[in-house]
């Protein structure tokens, strides 16, 4: 009885995410105790890099649920045969996704350094447009939206506020006018803004940067120093949910992980966790979460054509700006 206690003690339960997921330890504790299970998370790189892995290792996948596919992805996942047939119930929540539990949900838009703007007497531009005018040349700097969730969710937005043929020739304009294009959304902003470093005064991120910023000054600002600039075809509801794999070597534990990941517990540390709102109704926000009200506008193309277009109108971005 030992030998078979100690044995179950054992189970590893495998979450692969995408690299921003973040929770405290202590919360991912009760889980494993509660199951008397190992939990194993893997982070896998940027949002599209960790759907293509998942992709590609399918027959024997590298984790027993995910955290992180989002409504931009998440009917690739479910058309290339990651995803498991079945999911478990989910729980009432603000925001849906189609084949997976809502987990949380954001705003891309882009963010400014408003010390930058402020120094050099510039006016913070008024639509995608100016962002295209001399005046901003090598100001901006975005995620890859074929690497990154975040890149791909305001490409998105352009397409379903501007339309594809609108959107490319902007992107042209762009390359142009010097946008600076990274891997994922952390290189963007850690290295490449200004607030953090480096030379672009506008990242492409999220609306609530601004209110972390405040959070982890540790007293430094009282008042966030980035704002947003909630641009028409600028701004992105994302959508980000957990799933169960297909063919997961632990579907059990893993449909038990994907429900605790929308528990009170979980869905409480999101929040000031992930700097994303939770997705379950009723859950409480941090109060610095008021300093960034959430924008009232997004765009996105029809569900359906992001769904069947997607591939190529990534491709067509890439042939526009980076060939």
């Amino acid at each position: 009885m030992l030998t078979a206690s100690w044995a179950q003690a054992q189970t590893e339960v495998r979450l692969a995410v995408h690299k921003s997921f973040e929770l405290p330890p202590a919360v991912l504790a009760q889980f494993e105790r509660a199951n008397k299970v190992k939990l194993t998370v893997i982070k896998v790189g940027s949002g599209n890099e960790m759907l293509n892995k998942l992709i590609l290792t399918r027959a024997n996948p590298i984790a027993d649920a995910v955290y992180g596919l989002d409504n931009s992805n998440i009917a690739k996942a479910k058309q290339l045969g990651v995803l498991a047939a079945q999911q478990p119930a989910s729980r009432a929540v603000n925001a849906t996704l189609p084949y997976a539990l809502a987990m949380d949900y954001g705003y891309v838009s882009i963010n400014y350094d408003k010390a930058w703007f402020q120094k050099h007497q510039k006016p913070l531009p008024k639509s995608l447009a100016d962002l295209a005018k001399p005046a901003y040349k090598n100001l901006l700097v975005v995620p890859s939206p074929a690497t990154s969730s975040t890149g791909l969710g305001f490409l998105m937005a352009n397409i379903g506020g501007m339309g594809e043929k609108r959107t490319m020739a902007w992107w042209a304009q762009m390359r142009q006018n010097g946008v600076k294009v990274t891997k994922g959304w952390s290189d963007a902003y850690y290295t490449d803004f200004t607030l953090n470093g480096g030379s672009r005064p506008m990242v492409v991120g999220y609306a609530t940067s601004p209110a972390a910023e405040v959070h982890f000054s540790k007293g430094k600002y009282t008042t966030p120093p980035t704002g947003n600039l909630l641009l028409p075809a600028g701004v992105f509801r994302q959508v980000e949910g957990a799933a169960v794999l297909n063919k997961a070597k632990q579907p059990a534990l893993a449909a038990k992980l994907v429900q605790y990941l929308q528990s009170n517990a979980v869905q409480q540390a999101i929040p000031e966790a992930m700097w994303v709102y939770p997705a379950v109704k009723g859950t409480p926000l941090p109060k610095t979460f008021a300093l960034t009200p959430a924008p009232r506008s997004a765009w996105q193309p029809n569900p359906a054509d992001m769904s069947r277009q997607q591939q190529r109108w990534v491709s067509e971005w890439t042939r526009t700006v980076l060939r």
